[in-house]
């Protein structure tokens, strides 16, 4: 009996992804409309007012480097200064250089990240280290020249 709990390891189910309790799958299958109507009301508006150019170009790019991959490899990635792109299901699996003002830090779009704006997945600034003394924090820091 204990032979028997070594040869079978406990197998935990794969967990599937669902938006708004839509599968990933049905969400790339269903027109842009339908899935507007689950997004929330400033994403929802900003894909009713259209988008432009330089979105609509960067999506293409998406689609070309993900027909461009070879069979279980990554796709290329493609860079863009474009954080206020919304993250849609199509771009699932893609690899994404968002800037952040000084890098493009690469992504991988995974499905939790949908309806989501790109630059909230590169940070833009370096976040503050609070109790470290400093120039100017005491009276023992200050300068003291070398003679």
């Amino acid at each position: 009996m204990a032979d028997k709990k070594k040869t079978d390891p406990k197998k935990r189910p794969f967990r599937k992804y669902t938006y708004r309790g839509v599968d990933l799958e049905n969400l790339l299958d269903i027109p842009s409309e339908e899935f507007m109507t689950l997004l929330g009301s400033r994403t929802r508006r900003r894909f009713n007012r259209g988008l432009k150019q330089k979105p609509m170009s960067f999506i293409r790019k998406l689609r070309a480097a993900k027909m461009a991959v070879v069979e279980g490899g990554k796709p290329k990635v493609v860079k863009t200064h474009l954080r206020n792109m919304i993250a849609v299901p199509e771009m699932v699996g893609s690899i994404v250089g968002i800037y952040n003002g000084k890098a493009f830090n690469e992504v991988e779009i995974k499905p939790p990240m949908i309806g989501h704006y790109l630059g909230e997945f590169s940070i833009s600034y370096k976040p503050v280290l609070h109790g470290r003394p400093g120039i100017g924090a005491t009276a023992s820091s200050r300068f003291i020249p070398l003679k």
